[in-house]
């Protein structure tokens, strides 16, 4: 099946854009090409609430085409929810975003749509009227940012009043953008997609501070936060909590043998097993060769156990390193966190680490 279809405006079997019909007939998001542009044949093709509607003037309109096309695919993966006590405003608004291929959900005033949001962590798009029973614009989005960043849910404010201020007041407030109705179609459009493409490109910049460049892994900067507030939290609560320090053995051997890039290669060898087996726990690369892991909901006779499992499946894997096949073994450092200091717990695994290394290695030390 098409998920979407783009098509010219003038075919030679079809000069009047009855594909463009035929399209719409087939519920298929359209993306209309034309080599002149016409302002009333712009309006009349819109009405068909078409996707858009591209002038063929150079290669970056091509461009756009695909790059368009490509946003369609992805937008079925984005969750908006529309606030709006205007059923008529509501429905156009869930109609243009629709024809888009968004997932959309609705809220007819400001509590409902808090409600929601607290209930479903997979919206990434509120917009947002100002006039609404119960709660307005202003304070919904004021009561969304005392727990929501702005880069984790898009707010887009909407109103018709006449005051050329709300704008401010809204991205004060803490809204990513305004929009004054009525709108454009392809205002509308432009502004959505642009908002979801800052959302997503400080999410991969966000992803690229807190992983490890050459393996994927969580890195230290990652394994402070998530595992320092870890710790925290179970100190709070009571529960135990450990920290491990995991160290591959032969890696100066290793580095002599095959260069410096060897420790990237061993640990791309072993990010399947380490992800897979450390999913449940907080876990990161903290340098070439060391692994720190943050655990909480196990005893310290399960913890041992499960390091001791994991040390014997690392030694079981056969790597490849420059074509040729090796084995490596690790050690470990097993402490228990004392009052959540993740800094005093992982320096006492780490010389645990390094003493198992020392009395042989492939060992667990505690």
């Amino acid at each position: 099946a098409y998920f979407a279809a783009l098509v010219d405006l003038n075919l030679p079997d079809a000069p009047d854009g009855e594909v463009v019909d035929e399209c719409i007939s087939q519920s298929l998001p359209t993306i209309v090409l034309t080599g002149n542009f016409d302002e009333t044949k712009r309006q009349e093709i819109f009405k068909k609430r078409v996707v858009d509607y591209i002038v063929k003037e150079s290669r970056f309109s091509y461009e756009y085409a695909i790059k368009l096309l490509n946003r369609l695919h992805r937008n079925k993966e984005i969750k908006i929810l529309v606030a709006d006590d205007s059923s008529t405003s509501r429905k156009h608004i869930c109609n243009l975003l629709q024809s888009q291929l968004y997932d959309v959900a609705q809220a007819d005033d400001g509590d409902t749509a808090l409600q929601m949001l607290e209930q479903d962590t997979e919206i990434q798009i509120l917009i947002t009227d100002y006039n609404m029973p119960r709660m307005n614009g202003f304070d919904l989005v004021r009561q969304i940012r005392k727990q929501v960043d702005k880069n984790d849910l898009v707010i887009i404010g909407l109103s018709a009043d006449g005051d050329n201020s709300l704008s401010a007041k809204f991205i004060k407030n803490g809204a990513n953008d305004f929009l004054k109705k009525p709108f454009s179609h392809e205002e509308f459009h432009c502004r959505v997609m642009h908002n979801i493409e800052n959302m997503e490109f400080s999410k991969t910049m966000h992803h690229m501070a807190m992983h490890d460049y050459s393996s994927g892994l969580p890195n230290k900067r990652a394994f402070n936060e998530q595992a320092g507030a870890l710790l925290k939290q179970a100190d709070k609560q009571g529960r135990e909590a450990f920290i491990a320090i995991m160290s591959i053995d032969q890696l100066d051997e290793l580095q002599d043998r095959f260069g410096i890039e060897t420790a990237d290669l061993v640990v791309n060898e072993l990010r399947e097993l380490f992800n897979n087996a450390l999913s449940r726990f907080v876990y990161a690369r903290l340098n070439d060769g060391d692994l720190g892991i943050a655990m909480t909901g196990i005893t310290a006779e399960q913890a041992e156990r499960f390091l001791n499992s994991l040390i014997e499946r690392v030694e079981d894997q056969i790597l490849m390193i420059n074509d040729q096949t090796v084995q490596v073994t690790v050690s470990a450092g097993l402490v228990k966190a004392a009052s959540g200091n993740l800094l005093v717990g992982s320096r006492e695994a780490d010389n645990l680490a390094f003493s198992a290394k020392q009395n042989g290695g492939n060992q667990l030390a505690m």
